[in-house]
């Protein structure tokens, strides 16, 4: 860790102490300031908390998490959208209630079924969203959703500069009915996209695994495969469990993705 990590990592922590004090409704005196911020805490309570709850948001950087929905019109059949409705809502919740000064997740998501892809929720804080539920319908166009995603992750204006490197989860039950190798090959060669942390589920038998395997960009990594509903339920807790610990590391822009090897033993 560099000298500049080390400092913002020391001032966020100390602010983010400060800011617990505040809450529970301590005070310092006017000529302290344990932080080192510059923040003092003089006058009333509210005053304190303005200060430091716009100096939390100015340090807090966004940490992008992009939900690639396979909302085909199979995707109808036992039950597998309303599943993955439950499943994408639990993960923005959890994320919500993730509280950290140095990332803020926020989420997107772009689904494909119907005659093309089209962004279902726009890019925001995850305590923000407001979760509308997919429906399925239509074939598979997967093309359209990476382009789609290459456009958001390179546009700057809604992934600033400061961000850190998203994350990128792809669903699908079945095969893409569009023309989508051209489209993935410019995502996976975008130099902002390319340092994205992937993700991939294919969902019963039908889907294609090689497919979503090329989306991965490594052979080594695992697609995992949800045969059952309960084991969608329990990619999404591992995507949720991965990115959280992200959030909550010293260096969010480090990517570790553990394998799912294990899931039984998990608390779900």
């Amino acid at each position: 860790m560099g000298w500049a990590s080390f400092r913002e990592d020391i001032l966020s922590r100390q602010v983010s102490a400060k800011y617990g004090a505040l809450k529970k409704g301590n005070t310092v005196p006017d000529n302290k300031d344990p932080s080192g911020t510059g923040l003092k805490n003089s006058g009333p309570i509210g005053e304190k908390m303005s200060k430091l709850e716009e100096f939390t948001m100015a340090t807090a950087r966004p940490l992008p998490v992009i939900i690639l929905a396979d909302v085909s019109g199979s995707m109808s059949v036992n039950g597998k959208i309303d599943i993955l409705n439950d499943a994408v809502s639990e993960m923005i919740t959890t994320f919500a209630e993730e509280d950290d000064t140095r990332a803020e997740i926020h989420v997107a998501v772009i689904t494909f079924g119907g005659e093309g892809a089209k962004l279902h929720k726009p890019l925001e804080s995850a305590s923000s969203v407001s979760w509308e539920s997919m429906a399925a319908v239509g074939h598979t166009p997967m093309g359209e959703a990476f382009t789609i995603t290459k456009q958001l992750i390179e546009d700057r204006d809604v992934i600033p500069s400061r961000a850190y490197r998203p994350t990128i989860v792809l669903i699908s039950d079945g095969a893409p009915t569009d023309d989508w190798q051209p489209p993935l090959s410019m995502l996976l060669s975008s130099d902002r996209a390319s340092k994205a942390a992937r993700f991939a589920m294919g969902i019963g038998e039908d889907a294609n695994k090689e497919t979503l395997q090329a989306f991965l960009g490594d052979n080594q990594t695992r697609v995992f495969e949800a045969h059952e509903a309960r084991e969608i339920k329990k990619f999404f807790r591992w995507v949720t469990m991965s990115v959280t610990s992200r959030s909550r590391s010293a260096n969010p822009n480090s990517v570790v993705i553990a394998e799912p090897t294990d899931f039984d033993d998990f608390d779900f």
